[in-house]
């Protein structure tokens, strides 16, 4: 027991030292538990022999991270992406597998091994992938949609592997190993559901029990959920929720199929579930800690020797693996049109080989498809293929996304063909809303971005705007500036638009400005800048929500409204006291000093009088009227 608490602490205080300091310098969690496990692994040799054994317990993350991803999915959103999915999946899984087994015959390997190797390597590492991208928020973008179809496609391809694999056996391996493989047989009968069936019995029992999950978890689940959230424990919700992905993990091994693939049809059938959220915030922290165990595991199962022994080798296959998984993917995404830096997103993070490899490798071993000492190596590769996947995306954030984002802004000024009475700098969320309401009035408008993409989107929905900085004199004159009424500053960045104002209210006086500000700090700067008229992005529906909260506490929508008419008639009242003292303290450089923190905690002290003042009032006349 105390020896188990001891490898516990270990692999405990390697994740708290490695993985903040990995997120500190940019490298990402994965990174830190992989460089955790090494450390502690090979390095210090804290840690040994029961890794594997952890490696296979830590597994079970990958098996609840699918059971995760399947409650974000409802099945007509797997329905709407079935294209992707096996389109794009299959001729992944096909071509990949093609590649590395013509390599192995180039090699002068049997058909058989060269084959199977090719299956093994086909695979990605789901766990890595999507954990980068929920890291990252990557899981949304095209790239990242389209990574998801292929990752999940090879977890189901796992089955129809696992039947073909044991066909690849090499006779002189079966010839070797007799009582080993003996020993294995009995073992696979007794937790084996199907050993022995004939194949139209295997796949009724197979049937059954996909059924048994969707059924099951459509109509059985919800009574028991239902049970179990009136005992009104929150534990008892947790050991329910994991009680249902440890027994579909069960039956699915139990009839030969992979634990994840289960999970997640159980995912996706709960995804239209009541208690979808609450299963995901019990079960999420399981999910990370077990994730982080494997990846620790991962790189604490490196055989150094190995490496040392071969490293050349070892270190040219990793690399030429990794090189040709991503000139496939990189061919796929040109196929199915995926553009711009999605299309390098796609192809990284899918180059390395995945955990699956691992299960792969050691069923192949079992089946006498490959020898020992050639595993070991493919083990290795795949853990050297995983640890350095972080680092494509690292390589991707600093060196391709910037070169996209900057060459898809450097194309030509857009040749402005019109004058407006209304120049909008910026059509994002904000200035669309503007440019609409007041096109629908029939004022004429001239749009100007200088982000491509937003530019083209507009386009597609037969909104004219024009590519090009409103911060260029020129492309201000040629948009009229001089005949304008006005000019609504709707840009992102906050620095171009006081540039803006600042110009426009130096070279065009008579032309009113309208200011989109951020923040308060924002707004400031924009009126000391010239700005006519301010309103914050977010000021009226904040002001908005928190009415409706006051209405759904129960605060009568009389007494919710005038609270929020109250606090906009102090901000408005204090706004220009507020503006004066910012003013002169940013001009000593010493901003949010003494005057405004004073002014600011008066504001404060105001709204709590109004606002009770208000509810004092109704009161009064709620009691008159009674």
């Amino acid at each position: 027991m105390t020896e188990y608490l001891i490898y516990a602490f270990i692999y405990l205080i390697a994740a708290v030292i490695a993985v903040p300091l990995a997120q500190r310098f940019g490298l990402g969690s994965v990174l830190g538990y992989l460089i955790a496990g090494v450390v502690i692994g090979p390095v210090i040799g804290l840690v040994g022999e029961e890794t594997t054994s952890i490696q296979h317990f830590a597994e079970f993350g990958v098996v609840i991270m699918l059971f995760l991803v399947g409650l974000e999915l409802e099945p007509k959103s797997l329905w709407a992406m079935r294209h992707r999915l096996i389109g794009l999946g299959g001729l992944q899984i096909g071509l990949t597998a093609l590649a590395f087994t013509g390599a192995g015959l180039l090699f002068e390997l049997p058909w058989t091994l060269a084959l199977a190797i090719g299956l093994i390597l086909a695979m990605s590492s789901t766990a890595i992938v999507l954990q980068t991208f929920n890291e990252k928020r990557l899981g949304r973008t095209e790239g990242g949609k389209n990574a998801f179809s292929v990752l999940l496609f090879q977890d189901i391809a796992v089955i129809p592997m696992l039947a073909l694999l044991p066909l690849l056996a090499l006779p002189e391996l079966i010839a070797q190993a007799q009582s080993a493989a003996a020993s294995a047989a009995e073992h696979h009968e007794e937790l084996s559901l199907v050993a022995g069936l004939p194949g139209w019995a295997y796949g009724l029992v197979i049937t059954a029990s996909i059924a048994f999950v969707v059924v099951g978890g459509h109509y059985l689940s919800r009574p028991l959920f239902r049970f179990v959230a009136a005992s009104g424990l929150r534990e008892i919700f947790t050991a329910t929720a994991l009680m249902l992905v440890l027994g579909v993990s069960i039956l699915m091994s139990l009839v030969g199929l992979s634990p994840a693939l289960g999970t997640f049809l159980a995912g996706v059938v709960l995804a239209n579930s009541e208690f979808r959220h609450e299963l995901e915030s019990n079960i999420d922290p399981f999910k990370g800690l077990l994730l982080g165990l494997f990846f620790i595991t991962v790189g604490a199962g490196i055989n150094f020797s190995i490496l040392f022994s071969e490293f050349f080798t070892v270190i040219g296959l990793t690399l030429g693996i990794m090189l040709i998984k991503a000139l496939v993917l990189f061919l796929l995404a040109l196929i199915f049109r995926i553009r711009n830096s999605n299309r390098w997103l796609f192809a990284l993070s899918l180059a390395q080989a995945g955990e699956f490899g691992f299960v792969l490798i050691s069923f192949t071993v079992q089946n006498h498809v490959l020898p020992p000492a050639l595993a070991q190596t493919l083990s290795l590769v795949v853990a050297l293929s995983m640890m350095f996947t972080p680092g494509l995306f690292i390589f991707y954030d600093k060196i391709i996304l910037p070169r996209f984002e900057h060459s898809s802004n450097e194309r030509e000024a857009d040749t402005i063909e019109e004058q407006g009475t209304v120049i909008i700098a910026g059509i994002g969320r904000f200035g669309q809303i503007v440019n609409r309401l007041l096109i629908a009035n029939g004022v004429k408008t001239v749009v100007l971005d200088h982000q491509s993409t937003i530019i083209d989107t507009m386009r597609r929905i037969n909104t004219k705007a024009y590519f090009g900085d409103a911060t260029r004199p020129d492309l201000l004159h040629t948009a009229g500036i001089e005949q304008a009424a006005m000019v609504v500053v709707a840009m992102d960045n906050q620095e171009s638009s006081i540039m803006l104002v600042k110009h426009i209210k130096h070279s065009y006086p008579q032309v009113k400005i309208l200011a989109r500000a951020y923040d308060r700090g924002h707004s400031y700067r924009l009126r000391q800048a010239g700005a006519d008229v301010i309103e914050s992005e977010t000021y009226h529906s904040a002001l908005e929500i928190g009415a409706a909260a006051l209405r759904e506490l129960g605060h009568p929508p009389r007494l919710a409204q005038q609270q929020k008419s109250a606090y906009k008639r102090v901000d408005d009242e204090l706004s220009a006291g507020l503006y004066q003292a910012w003013l002169g303290e940013s001009k000593e450089g010493e901003r949010f000093d003494n005057n405004y923190l004073k002014l600011f905690m008066q504001f404060e002290d105001r709204i709590h009088e109004e606002m009770a003042f208000e509810r004092s009032n109704h009161e009064t006349e709620e009691s008159h009227k009674a």
